[in-house]
């Protein structure tokens, strides 16, 4: 099978939402659509011993919640179908954005019942700086909810994005009867039981269906369709591939009902992979020579072997197992001999690979997130994945200095995967954690524990405005416990400014100084 045929059966996309909206359970169902698992595990697991496939680590599994996106491939109807999971809670985004650069797709699942939350707006607007298609499925339609016109409203008005009901809810909670499926022209009846019925419209008015077609909600819901046929935006595939327009399914994944007839939808909507942007070029996925880049590191994830995986994904070209790639940033030739793909923390061997899979390879140590590896018939580097300024800094120390040696080797592991950002203290040499919550340093402190045996001891030193400078020499006399100057693991300087007004005061006083945000900075690199 020639090239394009491969890239055209690939969909990769990713699962957002705020925590709780039932974006695992969804990824649950998915799995089972592919074969991949024989009965759903839920994230709410740690009272039932069943968890959730791809909530693989320890602490997810007593948590109850994701915090670290994980990877899923399997083959659903003719296609090859990459998922990645992402965890909802905002003190992991750095890690969703990241993954978010590896996507060609987005689904976005928002709670029936709460509409869209904070955690939604944040990482919908980085899909949007990135122009990826965002396919919504508003879930749990078996509870009562809002009403789904204004759920449409909400999401036009806060998300800024048109709108295009797929299918349209008959009723909800007790009173949900089943989905007005628009693009399927049919009728799919909720009989409970993981059970569901496709009726299509022509022979709705046929006697047999009489007790559903007479009920009060079925009538109302074709009188709220008339009004949808009649004053809604008309679907525009062009507009859901440059995002401007989300086409919206309802739904329940819990129950599970819509699921289905949705992912069949979605996957034949999704676009294939995409081309991608290096310093140079724009690298096209049918371009033969074989290229790649690293947007995620995860150490231990079989602690047994205290192994490190690489996330790669395939940008161009044909990958094998075995082939010699160079590492674009030193040149360093390696051999890929340990590659895998993954069912959440389950993984086989991968033989094969083509633009749009995402691969696991094993990382002795070489790798950094971001980096682009090729066939070495020409180097090239894909643009930098974003980087996000954390909120919170904290020094960090062990509490047994005779596990000096571990808690180097766990710190550097759980840095160079970006669990947590580190900083040096200049010019005395403490050791600074930053992360966007608090969420972060308690995985890593239970990580540092479970995973390479150290204690270790935190001491906040609050919140802070980080910036950095663009100055080859700084003078460190400007600077005090205040506005504390650090470096980066890259050895750049930066400044740890306590408050706004501190901020303020110092680029007033030093306006000869140019101070970065790098938020800002992203924002110009945030497009394939």
């Amino acid at each position: 099978m020639n090239l394009n045929d491969e890239i055209n059966k690939r969909k990769t996309f990713a699962i957002i939402s705020h925590p709780d909206a039932g974006k695992t359970t969804m990824t649950e169902k998915l799995l089972l659509f592919g074969q991949q698992i024989r009965s759903a595990g839920t994230v709410k697991g740690k009272k039932s011993g069943k968890f959730a496939t791809s909530d693989w680590m320890e602490i997810e599994k007593q948590r109850g919640i994701s915090v670290t996106s994980s990877v899923m491939n399997f083959s659903y109807q003719g296609y090859y179908v990459n998922i990645l999971d992402t965890p909802g809670h905002e003190d992991f985004s750095e890690d969703t954005y990241r993954t978010l650069t590896a996507v060609d797709s987005v689904i976005m699942i928002i709670d029936a019942t709460k509409g869209i939350e904070a955690q939604t707006i944040k990482l919908f607007k980085v899909c949007k700086m990135r122009g990826i298609p965002i396919f919504t499925f508003i879930n749990k339609l078996d509870r009562e909810g809002r009403d789904p016109f204004e759920l449409l409203e909400q999401i036009e008005e806060v998300l800024e994005i048109e709108t295009y009901p797929m299918n349209w809810p008959a009723g909800m909670g007790k009173r949900f009867l089943g989905i007005f499926d628009r693009y399927q022209e049919q009728f799919v009846r909720f009989k409970g039981n993981e059970e569901e019925e496709l009726i299509p419209y022509d022979t709705l008015d046929h006697e047999q269906y009489h007790d559903l077609t007479k009920q009060a909600t079925y009538q109302e819901t074709e009188e709220e369709l008339a009004l949808l046929d009649e004053a809604g935006d008309p679907f525009s595939m062009e507009r859901v591939l440059k995002g401007e327009q989300t086409p919206v399914f309802f739904g329940s994944a819990l129950a599970p009902f819509g699921v289905e007839t949705f992912f069949k939808t979605f996957v034949e909507m999704a676009p294939n992979p995409k081309p991608r942007k290096t310093t140079d070029a724009l690298i096209q996925p049918e371009h033969e020579a074989f290229s790649g880049y690293i947007f995620k590191i995860q150490a231990n994830m079989n602690p047994a072997h205290r192994d490190r995986i690489a996330f790669l994904r395939v940008c161009s070209g044909r990958f094998e197992r075995g082939m010699t790639v160079k590492l674009t940033r030193n040149e360093k030739t390696i051999k890929l001999n340990q590659t895998q793909q993954f069912v959440a923390s389950a993984r086989e061997t991968v033989e094969v690979a083509y633009p749009g899979d995402i691969i696991g390879i094993y990382d002795p140590g070489y790798y950094r997130i971001g980096d682009t590896l090729t066939d070495g018939k020409e180097l090239i580097q894909y643009d930098e994945l974003p980087q996000f300024p954390p909120d919170l800094f904290k020094r960090v120390t062990a509490k047994n200095v005779m596990k000096a040696k571990q808690f180097k080797k766990g710190l550097e592991q759980l840095v160079q995967e970006g669990a947590i950002q580190l900083f040096t203290g200049h010019p005395y040499e403490s050791l600074i954690l930053g992360a966007v919550g608090e969420l972060q340093y308690q995985v890593f402190e239970h990580r540092m524990k479970h995973e390479y045996n150290v204690e270790v001891s935190l001491e906040s030193i609050g919140e802070r405005i980080p910036r950095w400078l663009d100055e080859e020499t700084v003078d460190v006399n400007l600077f005090d416990d205040r506005n504390m100057l650090v470096k980066d693991r890259e050895g750049q300087f930066l400044v740890l400014f306590k408050n706004q007004f501190a901020l303020n005061w110092f680029a007033d006083k030093h306006k000869e100084v140019r101070l970065i945000d790098l938020f800002d900075v992203n924002q110009y690199n945030q497009s394939y």
